[in-house]
């Protein structure tokens, strides 16, 4: 390949090799197009140096070429060539179909917004390891975990037998985004007497901020791509939204083996399955990897293949959009701290003063979903307005409530949560005379049928989760309380 990147020129996509050195808690995630430059990705777990037994050195080697693959898909979808190499080690038919299930639909958004069908396309090869190609370079790191000394991912040389547990520390890693899930999670962890770490990747001085609100101890986790990926964008790579929270929970997952604890956790809730339903393509989830498939898919491969007594689950999956608002609405600890508003961690870097951009999906959704539970004069606190007493705001609000266009490619709740939200509003004094509340009782809600705008309904706690047995009945009464 020349300098410039040909995105259609690319045949093969080569997992090169990864390293850790656990001296420094420093990963080396390495890929390449075709016999182009290495793009080397690194991951920094603090707390180094790590003193691995046996085990959970081997645990800690599994997790790491997990954490090499599923992270590769950042580099992947730059040109989405035919063929997928992995240099240094083979994987199984479990892993294998782990992968796909997280590509395809992980990448189901960007798919969609640049024509392209990946179903059927992208097979990540199962069999013996390969002898790495010259192009490889050297071999791994020089710490204790390297190529030169591999270990075996899931049951590559070793059957088909399940991961040892590891006599893992009661303790979870719990991850914080700054914005409401994750603090009704916290809490929640807190009042149940769980021992917890808040957890974070990369540089958000907002998201280091609320962390430290929480008066807890928190890890933050270092995450740096290949510098060459964002040059390939300028010179016409393929571009979009990746499955990032799957991303991140390798990378906690790996932290939480070179600590020596037993529990990720996230804060994804049961609206998080459901994506936007497209005419002419069906259903598109920008939040796949925040979904129950992924949760499930990724939580039992890791007991299954990495580690028996790790446990990945996320607290809040039983519940929807709406009860997570009512749960945060308890207390307002974090009321001047937090912010869902995904514009405005893209836009102000090391400026998080202005929390809520106030036009984006996600300050209208939580502002939809905060006001049946708080008072009107709070959450227009918190926003620094009222954003359902704007007419400019009106196609905004339409896409949340799926009226005249679908669900936005955001990480908002579903249609009838916001439809059942606006109801309940146009029945309350302070909020009805508000110009999209007044809008959505004269022009909308006469073309739904009541039972369906009944708000109740979707605060009941529901549906598959993975938060342990024991845990769970406590977390049940503390959410009914």
């Amino acid at each position: 390949m020349s300098d410039q990147f040909q995105r259609d020129a690319v045949r093969a996509f080569r997992f090169v090799r990864c390293g850790l050195d656990a001296r420094t808690g420093a990963a080396e995630l390495v890929y390449a197009f075709d016999d182009g430059p290495e793009l080397i990705e690194t991951v920094t777990v603090p707390g180094a140096p790590f003193a691995l037994d046996a085990a959970r050195g081997a645990a800690v080697e599994r997790m790491l070429r997990l954490l090499h693959l599923i992270a590769g898909v950042s580099y992947y979808k730059a040109a989405v060539p035919e063929q997928i190499r992995i240099d240094t080690y083979a994987i199984d038919a479990d892993t294998a179909a782990l992968l796909e299930l997280i590509y395809v639909n992980g990448l189901g958004e960007f798919a969609y917004r640049n024509g392209l069908n990946l179903h059927g396309k992208i097979k990540f090869p199962v069999g013996p390891s390969p002898q790495p190609s010259p192009a490889s370079g050297r071999g791994g790191s020089s710490g204790i975990l390297s190529e030169e000394h591999p270990l075996p991912l899931a049951g590559e040389g070793r059957g088909e037998g399940p991961a040892p547990a590891l006599g893992l520390r009661e303790h979870a890693l719990v991850a914080i985004g700054g914005g409401k899930d994750s603090l009704v999670s916290i809490e929640a962890l807190r009042a149940l007497g769980v021992e917890q770490t808040v957890t974070w990747i990369g540089g958000s001085q907002l998201i280091k901020a609320c962390a430290e609100r929480t008066g807890l101890p928190t890890l933050n986790l270092g995450r740096a791509l290949a510098p060459q990926l964002f040059e390939y964008n300028r010179q016409g790579a393929y571009n979009g939204h990746i499955p990032v929270t799957v991303v991140n929970s390798a990378i906690m997952a790996l932290a939480a083996l070179l600590r020596g604890v037993d529990q990720v956790v996230f804060s994804n809730e049961r609206s998080a399955s459901y994506g936007s339903v497209i005419e002419g393509t069906g259903e598109v989830n920008h939040q796949w990897s925040k979904g129950w498939d992924c949760e499930r898919a990724f939580g039992e491969y890791l007991q299954k293949h990495v580690a028996a007594d790790l446990r990945y689950y996320s607290l809040l999956r039983p519940l929807s959009e709406l009860a997570v608002a009512r749960q945060f609405a308890r207390g307002d600890r974090y009321d001047a701290h937090f912010s869902s508003c995904n514009r405005n961690f893209h836009i102000l870097g090391e400026r998080p003063a202005s929390r809520w951009c106030g036009v984006c999906p996600k300050c209208h959704f939580v502002f939809l979903a905060l006001a049946p539970f708080m008072t009107k004069p709070r959450l227009v606190s918190i926003f620094g307005r009222n954003l359902l007493d704007d007419p400019a705001q009106t196609d905004g609000f339409d896409a949340l409530l799926e009226y005249r266009n679908h669900k936005p490619f955001e990480c908002v709740g579903e249609g009838r949560e916001s439809r059942a939200a606006m109801a309940a509003l146009a029945e309350r004094a302070q909020w009805r005379e508000d110009a999209l509340v007044e809008r959505f009782a004269r022009e909308i809600r006469p073309q739904l049928a009541g039972e369906e705008l009944r708000i109740e309904p979707l605060l009941a706690l529901e549906g598959e989760h993975r938060v342990p047995p024991a845990l769970w009945e406590r977390l049940r009464a503390y959410l009914a309380a």
